[in-house]
């Protein structure tokens, strides 16, 4: 018998159609509202886009009234440099460029303040090989002077009671630097040729000469500078074996070595230990020994009682060799070990010397005096002073 065939069958079909038709009906029913509430959603959502796209799209328009982005400056400064190296270095061509003047003067006789990034690669190899440079307090001025006050002495506080009369304190003594300024200047030089060779990295070129110049005239003038126009060193400033207490401003103190021209009975361990306690604990943070290499070799013979040496190799790259666990700087400047000969610093030389210096440094292009060489006369103001004269110390190699 065929089941399909079946009046049951049939039957059964015939009542299940209207029940699915309403099932149908009903399903149909709750999923229009649905659908036309996504599609409400899904149009408002992207309305709101649009209208931010727009806003984004107005902002690009608008130019920027002031520029954070480190990565524009750098672009911007990159291209101001390149501009100046190819017109004016190269060709001497001033047109379309912008540039400060030196003075009150035209360009062409007073030279040009150059590029923030070409000055500022000056400025690093300065201070990776001038010494003091890197060790010293430097300021930027924008003008040929700089002055800064300080205080000595006084008492300007005191301790009392909650109802006690508050006693009048001792008045400071001020007193003002004005470090001793002078024009630095270098005059490195390069044929024509040269300079019209695409190959050739003026820029890069031109700041490694004008820096390694500037270092070893101001890397002098740091250390012994007469202060008459140029810096005054430390090591001219007035000298006293005085202890802080009794120096007038500005006095450094030296520590007699026992002998002249040489430490007492050939033993500077002791010495260089009391150089190290002559300066007071607030300034041995960041204390640094300072000679020049014909004394640090003599000093790196020396040995404690059980054998160790006082000098420590440095155990990483870039991190400065240690003596009595403070770092020690070479500078050539430095005098050789001779009587009376203050050949040996210590101090903190960030707080105890103060170097300030035009921000901008100058060129002039001069491709008359010494055809067929072109040469480029750069010049900057800067100064120098001892700031505060109890962060440094010197050891003189004298009995007395």
């Amino acid at each position: 018998m065929d089941i399909s065939q079946s009046p049951c069958r049939n039957g059964l079909e015939t009542k299940a159609d209207p029940l699915e038709a309403s099932f149908d009906a009903e399903l149909a029913t709750e999923s229009e509202p649905e659908t036309d509430s996504t599609i409400s959603i899904l149009q408002s959502d992207v309305e709101r886009l649009k209208d931010q796209m727009a806003d984004v799209s107005r902002a690009a328009a608008r130019p920027a009234l002031v520029s954070n982005d480190t990565e524009v400056k750098a672009q911007r400064d990159s291209l101001a440099a390149e501009q100046f190296a190819a017109r004016y270095l190269r060709r001497g061509d001033q047109s379309a460029l912008e540039l400060k003047s030196f003075s009150g003067a035209s360009g062409p006789e007073g030279g040009f303040a150059i590029p923030q990034e070409l000055d500022a690669r000056i400025a690093r190899t300065l201070i990776d090989i001038s010494p003091i440079r890197a060790l010293a307090t430097v300021v930027q001025t924008g003008s040929a002077g700089y002055r800064k006050l300080v205080t000595d002495g006084g008492t300007p506080s005191g301790w009392v009671s909650e109802t006690a009369a508050r006693p009048e304190t001792d008045t400071p003594d001020f007193h003002e630097i004005a470090p001793p300024t002078g024009e630095i200047y270098a005059n490195p030089a390069a044929s024509q040729a040269m300079l019209d060779d695409a190959a050739f990295h003026v820029e890069a070129w031109l700041a490694d000469e004008i820096a390694r110049e500037f270092a070893q005239a101001e890397g002098a003038a740091f250390v012994s500078g007469s202060g008459v126009n140029q810096p005054r060193g430390f090591l001219n400033a007035p000298m006293s074996d005085a202890v802080d207490a009794d120096r007038s401003f500005g006095t450094l103190q030296y520590l007699p070595s026992g002998a002249v021209g040489d430490f007492a009975d050939n033993d500077g361990e002791e010495a260089l230990v009391d150089l190290v306690h002559m300066l007071r604990p607030a300034y041995r943070q960041g204390a640094s020994f300072v000679m020049n290499s014909a004394t640090l070799a003599r000093i790196r013979k020396f040995k404690t009682a059980d054998g160790a040496f006082l000098w420590q190799a440095s155990l990483a790259a870039g991190q400065p060799n240690l003596l009595l666990g403070y770092p020690v700087i070479e500078a050539e400047d430095m005098p050789d070990i001779a009587g009376d000969s203050l050949s040996i610093a210590f101090g903190n030389f960030r707080a105890g010397y103060l170097i300030a210096e035009r921000s901008a440094t100058h060129i002039l292009r001069d491709p008359f005096t010494n055809k067929p060489f072109v040469h480029f006369y750069a010049t900057k103001r800067i100064g120098g002073q001892v700031m505060n004269s109890e962060a440094i110390k010197l050891m003189r190699f004298s009995a007395t």
